[in-house]
């Protein structure tokens, strides 16, 4: 039997246990959750730098109690210089994966750490910034054991990456891929995040650091300049929202596919399926699945060129057409480009129930490979999610928004719970909220139980070039060949395998006892007061 980790004092949840353990210093210090977050999400980036960097984006959910809950889009825009002419003249018919030319976008997670730094404030939180980065500068400094996971993506993707500007003199200790267990320093980053810490954050976008990154990357190639760190800024938005029987559902608006993640939601809760019954759980969240990203592929993108409101995406009788398409025995052909992703999903409730979803990423393993060596920041490669093809609905133009798989969840309960759930993964990250999430409220499962089942990915991602529907091994023999019958082209994997995301939670009772879950999967931990 898994146990669910549980606690009154506050509790927090990562996919590597060093970012909560920071997260649980900071509350056990007085700082409120939004603190806690601000200093895992520092940790995380030092400890995890192939899944997620200063150089990438992030987006919180927020909720305090009295408060509707909002959330910080902390995702920045193609550069000025960024158009569809400048890549057609350096003989680009696509853009780039790799390199300068991919690091085309403006990197908004530290933005993202000064809204919430503000918020933290207005909830009571003051701790010194200092204290928030502590632990990564000291971790920087000192070093990291390299993981497993780094180690083995580093040898993957070498043939990409090893040329491309100061990766190797980050990644590649004596010139090749590091050994599991091999001591990673980052002091150049150390500097980064000190002066972070002493100069404030918008140092990263408007002082010695933005000068020193804009001088990095255009000698590495990138199109972003100072004046593009300079004219960013993070914004609070107001979450998208779902009502289901006996709770509401909040996630992401665009340019995050967090409107699909409601939807599947809201899809499966209208096909009136038994989620305790492992065909009806997984063929109807599929099926669920295939109508929300055929609408997220037609209609999400920045919300600058949307031709609707995202909310009228989960109009009741949008939702109702949605799943009048679903057949409840039968599969949808499913042709689909899938989109990869790598990325953190991070937890948080304090005692006083202000709940965290935060996620934070450089799109793919290593992002664009660009690592700037006077600041050891990484940038990401976000911006190859615009297409370069002429009249196409998400072309590449300067300071548009790129298309995010990225989206926190978060669900305010009628009796008083609250819960906070996520994982890494691009394309599976609406799937695996649903799989949770379903299994938690539906099918009555314990929290750490909804995580650790086995689970599901339809389409693409970790590399694979398949788009099929992938079932981790751990499912009941009969199941594969129940959904093949249905019409589902089935791949059977490995148990516990990354390729399905590492996936968290964290939930709060109205008596205010707290239960967190982390993945097997992952190097993840909760850590609680």
């Amino acid at each position: 039997m898994l146990n669910t980790p549980s606690a009154f004092g506050g509790m927090v949840t990562a996919p590597h246990h060093l970012a909560a353990q920071t997260g649980a210093a900071i509350l056990r210090e007085g700082g409120n959750a939004v603190e806690a977050m601000i200093g895992m999400a520092a940790t995380v980036a030092v400890v995890y730098p192939h899944m997620n960097a200063l150089g990438g984006d992030g987006f919180w959910l927020i909720a305090a109690p009295g408060r509707a809950p909002i959330g910080i889009q902390a995702c920045g825009p193609a550069a000025e210089a960024a158009t569809c002419d400048h890549y057609a003249e350096r003989g680009h018919a696509h853009l780039p994966t790799r390199g300068g030319a991919a690091a085309l976008t403006v990197a908004g997670t530290v933005a993202g750490w000064g809204q919430a730094e503000q918020l933290a404030a207005e909830l009571g939180g003051r701790t010194p910034r200092r204290d928030l980065l502590s632990d990564a500068i000291r971790l920087a400094e000192d070093g990291v054991a390299v993981t497993e996971g780094q180690a083995r993506l580093t040898a993957e993707k070498l043939d990409e990456l090893r040329d491309v500007p100061g990766f190797a003199g980050l990644f590649l200790p004596e010139e090749r891929p590091p050994a599991p267990g091999h001591r990673m320093r980052q002091p150049a980053l150390a500097g980064t995040l000190r002066r972070l810490a002493e100069a404030g954050l918008q140092d990263f976008y408007r002082g010695d650091i933005a000068r020193t990154l804009a001088h990095d990357l255009d000698k590495a190639g990138s199109p972003v300049r100072l004046r593009d760190l300079e004219a960013f800024g993070a914004a609070r938005v107001e979450p998208l929202s779902v009502a289901l029987p006996g709770c509401r559902l909040f996630n992401m608006p665009p340019p995050t596919q967090g409107v699909s993640s409601l939807a599947i939601l809201a899809i499966f809760e209208r096909l009136g399926l038994d989620a305790r019954d492992d065909f009806g759980l997984v063929h109807g969240l599929v099926e669920a699945t295939k109508q929300a990203f055929l609408v997220r592929n037609a209609r999400v993108f920045d919300p600058a060129y949307m031709d609707c409101d995202p909310r009228d995406l989960l109009a009741p009788d949008i939702l109702d057409r949605m799943a009048a398409a679903v057949d409840a025995q039968r599969a949808a052909p499913w042709p689909h480009d899938a989109a990869e992703g790598d990325t953190v999903w991070m937890g948080a409730i304090d005692r006083d129930g202000v709940a965290i979803s935060f996620i934070q990423s450089i799109y793919w393993e290593f992002g664009s490979g660009v690592v700037s060596p006077a600041t050891g920041v990484l940038w990401q490669n976000r911006g190859m999610s615009f297409s370069l093809e002429p009249g196409h609905a998400n072309r590449l133009a300067p300071g548009r928004l790129p298309f995010h798989t990225l989206n926190p969840a978060l669900a305010l309960f009628d009796d008083g719970r609250r819960l906070v759930y996520g994982t890494m993964g691009g394309e599976g990250q609406p799937q695996t909220q649903a799989a949770v999430f379903a299994r938690y409220r539906s099918a009555g499962m314990a929290l750490q139980a909804a995580v650790s089942a086995p689970r599901w990915l339809l389409g693409r991602t970790w590399g694979s070039e398949s788009t099929n529907l992938k079932l981790e091994g751990r499912f009941p023999p009969d199941l594969a060949e129940r959904l093949r019958s249905a019409g589902h082209d089935v791949e059977t994997v490995a148990p516990f395998t990354d390729m399905m995301g590492h996936a968290g939670a964290v939930l709060r009772h109205d008596n205010g006892r707290l239960e967190g879950a982390s993945d097997p999967r992952s190097d993840g931990a909760v850590a609680a007061l």
